[in-house]
């Protein structure tokens, strides 16, 4: 269904707000910025903004939902033949070789992570983040094995498979917060990620295959 003039007008008015509130937030740091200002500077009220963002933290990691479901999208769209972490590290590798924004790899990524190492409201979130990525995982995972409510594999396997993505997102930050440039940590994650497969034990590396018996 197309999308009508009221849903457009919606979504162009939250990512206004938001794109707003980000320029702030990499100008002055994020708790140096009130929602007060950020209405102000869109010429909304202080009420429309918690329309669009129920909490401060929103208007800054506003993507965070593409976030939270990846590795469950990821797993979902596995190949046949392929395991759960397997599709989780072939889609890693891609975005990676492609140097995409997608995991952090472009420019200005390190002024971003640096407003969240600032803040400890956002590095509070981006905890909760985690977790809701890690619970998501585990719920998908259930669900594409069939397993029992009290079978603790699922939730085992989603922290190892956890473990490739976030460790993964940690390290481009880290890198690209100290200088370094999106093509020359692509290439070093690269060879991160092929060190990561090898500390995989082959029962989380074959869990979850597509069309196995």
């Amino acid at each position: 269904m197309a999308e009508g003039l009221r849903e457009r007008k919606k979504r162009q008015t939250r990512q206004y707000i938001s794109d707003v509130a980000t320029g702030l937030f990499l100008e002055r740091g994020f708790e140096a910025v009130t929602v007060a200002e950020v209405a102000d500077a869109a010429n909304v009220s202080v009420n429309t903004v918690y329309n669009y963002f129920p909490a401060k933290e929103d208007l800054f990691l506003d993507r965070s939902k593409g976030v939270i479901d990846r590795l469950s999208r990821w797993v979902r769209g596995r190949r046949d033949g392929e395991s759960a972490a397997g599709a989780v590290l072939r889609e890693l590798r891609d975005e990676v070789e492609s140097v995409s924004p997608r995991v952090g790899l472009m420019d200005g990524y390190a002024t971003f992570m640096k407003v969240i190492q600032d803040s400890p409201a956002l590095r509070s979130r981006m905890w909760a983040i985690g977790q809701e990525v890690l619970l998501n995982l585990e719920h998908t995972l259930r669900e594409e094995t069939g397993s029992a409510d009290d079978d603790m594999t699922p939730t085992l396997m989603a922290g190892q498979i956890n473990w490739l993505h976030g460790t993964v997102l940690a390290a481009i930050g880290g890198r690209m917060v100290a200088g370094g440039k999106p093509s020359e940590v692509s290439r070093d994650m690269l060879l991160l990620l092929d060190e990561m497969e090898e500390l995989l034990s082959e029962k989380v590396l074959n869990y979850a295959v597509r069309g196995a018996l």
